[in-house]
């Protein structure tokens, strides 16, 4: 059965913009060196001056970095395809099948970019007064959901005609994402399991103070992500712990057999704890047989799924005694997931949305 489509309110035109992390264009060496110079080039993601940045970034890390890593996506490419790039151009579809809007396609690095996606909603839609930026990231980080929203508003001004833009605030309380992850997970944990890790991608310590409006709650204190404060908005440690709760509140998890970790670290800067590899050893070593593990933070498969926890996180728990390994895989096209998507696309109101950006230190609004 065809689900129904789903449309806004007559008069407003409206285009959407998903945008998720990107990839590189192969797995070729020279391919991947060219993604993770721009990757690792925007000031979200390593904060530091511009020139030092440069030096450390084509002077160090990408010399020695891209063939590792040009490996670690030979290990996962696909018929010729990047997970990542080949599952969002199949929720794009499944999205633009429900709603009576133009649906586009952007990438926060590789190809197609964000003014990709702008340049193609404008272009073929003179019409549209307005788009909506959707990052496919439930939580707000600096290196996520911020740096979609710099990038985009900068672009938009590339535009040869000005185009009002929007977004959703991060989505890691929302019903329909909880209930999402909670369907994929039934799925997967179906046969039983010993414990289950929520392992989300990490970000550096300082990232979270910087995101603090504040400047003085964030990972102040060990109850910092417990007492209600206006920086949670922006704090992507608590958000993460928020999903855990709602998740586990969801399928009833019994207490002591569930944990969370924090995947990916780049660089010897303190990172949020625990880290995954570490809590995988842990977890074997304690006398877990059977583990199950689900990456919230990831809405579609990718290189830190498939091949960092699918392969080497494997490894590193079955190696240390474990016995049997539970990837639960990410929403890439649930249903259920899509609905969510429809369901954001199709929102009559979308109001501006400030945020802080961490990296500019000052408030920005987007709408």
């Amino acid at each position: 059965m065809t689900p129904e489509k789903s449309a806004i309110s007559p008069g407003i035109q409206r285009g959407i913009l998903l945008v998720n992390l990107g990839s590189p264009a192969s797995p070729d060496v020279r391919d991947v060196r060219r993604y993770l110079r721009q990757f690792l080039m925007d000031e979200h993601i390593i904060d530091m001056p511009v020139v030092p940045r440069w030096l450390l970034v084509h002077g160090l890390i990408v010399p020695f970095r891209s063939g590792k890593s040009a490996q670690a996506y030979r290990e996962i490419w696909r018929d010729g395809h990047s997970p990542l790039i080949a599952i969002s151009r199949r929720v794009r579809e499944l999205v633009q099948e429900r709603v009576d809007l133009p649906v586009a396609l952007g990438m926060r690095y590789g190809s197609p970019s964000i003014l990709d996606g702008l340049e193609s909603l404008t272009s073929e839609h003179p019409g549209l007064r307005e788009i909506v930026v959707i990052p496919l990231y439930p939580h707000y980080a600096m290196s996520t959901f911020e740096t979609v929203l710099a990038e985009a508003m900068k672009m938009a001004e590339k535009l040869p005609r000005r185009i009002s833009l929007k977004t959703i605030p991060p989505f890691y309380d929302h019903p329909r994402y909880i209930e999402a992850l909670a369907a994929q997970a039934r799925d997967a944990l179906e046969g039983g399991y010993d414990h289950l890790l929520f392992s989300y991608h990490g970000v550096p310590e300082r990232h979270v103070r910087k995101s603090d409006p504040t400047g003085s709650h964030c990972l102040g204190g060990d109850d910092c992500c417990e007492v209600e404060f206006p920086a949670h908005q922006f704090c992507y440690r608590r958000q993460a712990l928020a999903t855990t709760r709602l998740f586990v509140e969801k399928l009833n998890l019994p207490a002591g057999r569930y944990s969370v970790s924090f995947q990916s670290r780049l660089g010897r800067d303190q990172w949020l704890q625990p880290y995954t590899v570490d809590e995988l050893v842990r977890l074997a070593t304690a006398g877990v047989k059977k583990l199950a593990i689900i990456c919230p933070s990831f809405v579609t498969d990718c290189l830190e799924t498939l091949e960092e926890i699918g392969i080497q996180g494997r490894k590193a728990f079955l190696d240390a005694g474990g016995e049997e390994f539970i990837l639960v895989p990410c929403l890439n096209d649930h249903p259920l997931w899509i609905d969510m998507l429809v369901f954001l696309c199709t929102q009559d109101v979308i109001a501006p949305y400030s945020f802080y950006s961490g990296a500019e230190k000052r408030w920005r609004t987007i709408g």
